[in-house]
């Protein structure tokens, strides 16, 4: 009788331990989709990758980071770097001057392509404003619906931008994003992930890109959309010849 009474009390109090979906807050759902991603690999790992015509690599460790774009798989010809401290461009492995008018694009551009490659990894950064907006369902399944925006300082040339991440309530997983941004006139974006796969540790996706006819509808209604068939698919957002390393120590 002795043992059945620990028994309950034990199972009791696994079960009051479990985390209750419903209370998980934004920053903590953020943090396990990072950790789902394979936030700890991602941290001291080297990343390579073609997107379109250019080639991408990133070395990170523990914070610090240098991103990389290049015109050729060698990455010698025209490299692009952004690190912690600096924009520089080098060709031919010499460095060049690049006038000051072209580095907050060039490093905008290199560093989004970086981003998005990894997502949700990043999504703790100081500069990140998160707030759970509420739970929805897409194609059976059930999702956080985590509205993201950036404050000024620290949060980039690109601050004013807003982003929807729909989070697997089960697995954590980032299924679905979208976004608001203000460049050329502006617009929206909603992104499918598709062709998930997993290397080294790290979990890859490609996406599909699509348009909503109205140019800024709310980001939480896109769901809605999407599942309606109210979306113009515009393009697909393809990680090629992915290949992960870990940094030596």
């Amino acid at each position: 009788m002795k043992y059945r009474i620990l028994y309950i009390l034990s199972a009791l109090f696994i079960f009051s331990c479990k985390e209750d979906p419903k209370k998980l807050d934004a920053d903590t759902i953020i943090q396990k989709a990072i950790s789902q991603v394979g936030g700890k690999t991602i941290d001291t790992s080297t990343i390579t990758f073609k997107f379109r015509d250019k080639y991408y690599r990133a070395k990170r460790n523990n914070g610090l980071y240098r991103l990389e774009r290049s015109t050729d798989p060698a990455f010698k010809d025209t490299l692009d770097q952004l690190t912690n401290s600096d924009f520089k461009r080098f060709i031919n492995e010499k460095e060049v001057p690049v006038a000051d008018s072209l580095i907050s694009s060039l490093s905008g551009n290199v560093n989004s392509v970086h981003y998005f490659s990894v997502l949700p990894y990043g999504l703790d950064a100081e500069a990140v404003n998160a707030k759970k907006i509420g739970e929805t369902t897409i194609n059976g399944k059930t999702y956080y619906e985590i509205q993201v925006t950036f404050s000024q300082e620290g949060g980039g040339e690109d601050f004013e931008d807003e982003y929807m991440y729909w989070i697997n309530t089960k697995h954590f997983t980032v299924d679905f994003l979208a976004y608001n941004y203000h460049v050329n006139e502006g617009g929206t974006r909603f992104r499918e992930a598709y062709n998930i796969r997993e290397i080294e540790g790290i979990r890859f996706v490609d996406y599909r890109n699509f348009k909503p006819k109205e140019q800024f509808p709310p980001l939480e209604s896109l769901d809605s959309l999407f599942a309606n068939g109210e979306l113009d698919l515009l393009s697909k957002i393809e990680l090629q010849d992915v290949t992960v390393s870990e940094n030596q120590k």
